[in-house]
């Protein structure tokens, strides 16, 4: 396995429908990760978030295929760490099981271990509140914010 790579799954309780829509939606986004942005969400659009306040996301939206692949590339253009934005790439895939979805999110070009380390706690923490919402659930405020 490369070291340079984040994988997380989850299981979501909701249909891969609904759970693509939370990566489609500027609303539906902002409710899981976020407290702003603007968002195209077509192959080369771009996108612009304001994660936590301090750390903003820029990338560009890559691969757009209901309800299955969403592709992106994500860096920071202000807080986070050294990684430039549009430096790596997020790959989502959404597989219908018995009780929903799982949910795979895969995050290649990470340039160091702290890196990896940080981003996975990071999309760990964000994929919990997606899952939460995408079943009907309230995760809450952000402790994050």
């Amino acid at each position: 396995m490369s070291t340079d790579v984040v994988t997380v799954e989850r299981r979501i309780a909701a249909r891969p429908e609904t759970v693509f829509s939370f990566f489609t939606d500027r609303d539906k986004w902002l409710s899981w990760m976020g407290k702003a942005g603007e968002f195209s969400f077509e192959p080369g659009g771009a996108y612009r978030t304001n994660v936590t306040g301090e750390n903003v996301a820029e990338g560009r939206f890559v691969e757009v295929d209901p309800p299955k692949r969403l592709v992106f590339t994500w860096g920071w253009a202000e807080g986070g760490m050294s990684v430039p934005p549009g430096s790596t790439t997020v790959e989502i895939t959404l597989e219908p099981v018995a009780d929903g979805t799982l949910l795979r999110l895969v995050h290649r070009g990470l340039p160091s271990l702290e890196a990896c380390a940080a981003h996975k706690e990071g999309w760990v923490h964000y994929v919990d509140r997606l899952a939460t919402l995408a079943a009907g659930g309230d995760p809450g405020s952000d402790n994050w914010m």
